[in-house]
């Protein structure tokens, strides 16, 4: 069972079309589940990927185009019909918080679960556990726009059990000897962790680029994740209309990877031009070769 796994819900533009639904994707860590935009059509895609609404914890906006936020209403509102417990955090620009707030004041009144909304900022980390950071970085869109980087927390190393045999080791040191203390035993020697332990298995990351122009700004902000996810609404020949509209082409998504040094490109928000992404993958894959076309129903497992 995946323990870090991305989940596409849409992964269409701005204008409706019949194949694809707009933006949506949930990330499943560890048995809890964060969206990220909340395109129309997102709960029913849930109900389709089986996700359950159960475990639903966040929600992260990334800017307030339709497209991207015009699914929370009605997501938030079939939560409550669904007796679902606990708290909803949705995570949005300051600009829309009061709108929906006042959405969910008046439809959303007797929910059986909490609703909280936090502000977040260009930059900074907006969730955390013992386990999972979450942070924000500047895209540069036609409106005040961030990305989101899922960071896993730096893990401990493995025991040997061999050497913590050999050694006596009490339980009670083990703790410590996994975080990566040395061991003194009773005779007052020093064991160095490195003969006791392996090394810890690496950490992994995943970013989200949603609506913006091309800028090596974004590859610095995600460089060396594991996974990125970037927008790629325009071929090469519709360059001009990417300049235009603040978005990117798949060439220019594919450029960032290279440039930020990640492990795999998964692009997507495709214009409604494109019935098939053939051409936009062939673009990028000349930058880059680790490539993977979004679409509704497709999962990738970090863990």
């Amino acid at each position: 069972m995946a323990k870090f796994r991305i989940n596409i819900l849409g992964c269409g533009s701005a204008t409706p079309s019949a194949r694809h639904n707009p933006s949506c994707q949930v990330v499943d860590f560890r048995d809890r589940l964060m969206m990220i935009d909340c395109g129309e059509g997102a709960q029913v895609q849930m109900r389709r990927m089986k996700l359950k609404f159960q475990r639903l914890s966040d929600i992260f906006i990334s800017h307030l185009h339709g497209d991207h936020c015009f699914g929370l209403p009605g997501l938030l509102s079939t939560l409550a019909l669904h007796e679902k417990g606990g708290r909803v955090t949705v995570h949005m620009p300051q600009q829309g918080m009061e709108m929906f707030r006042s959405f969910v004041n008046y439809f959303c009144r007797d929910t059986p679960y909490d609703i909280e909304f936090r502000a977040v900022p260009e930059r900074g980390i907006v969730f955390e556990d013992h386990a999972l950071t979450v942070e924000t970085f500047p895209l540069y869109h036609r409106i005040p726009c961030v990305g989101y980087i899922f960071r896993e927390k730096p893990k401990q190393r493995h025991l040997r059990g061999d050497m913590v045999k050999f050694f006596d080791i009490p339980v009670s040191q083990l703790a410590g000897i996994k975080g990566g203390n040395d061991f003194v035993t009773p005779s007052g020697d020093i064991i160095a962790n490195a003969r006791l332990t392996l090394p810890a298995d690496p950490a992994v990351s995943y970013a989200y680029c949603s609506d913006t122009v091309f800028d090596e700004r974004v590859a610095e902000a995600v460089r060396g994740v594991d996974v990125l996810y970037h927008e790629a609404t325009y071929g090469d020949e519709n360059e001009h209309n990417a300049v235009e509209r603040g978005h990117s082409t798949a060439r220019q998504a594919a450029r960032i990877a290279r440039m930020a040094g990640v492990g795999k490109l998964i692009i997507g928000h495709y214009s409604k031009r494109y019935t098939d992404v053939e051409v936009l993958m062939r673009e990028a894959r000349q930058e880059f070769d680790a490539v993977v076309a979004a679409d509704e129903g497709l999962t990738i497992d970090l863990l």
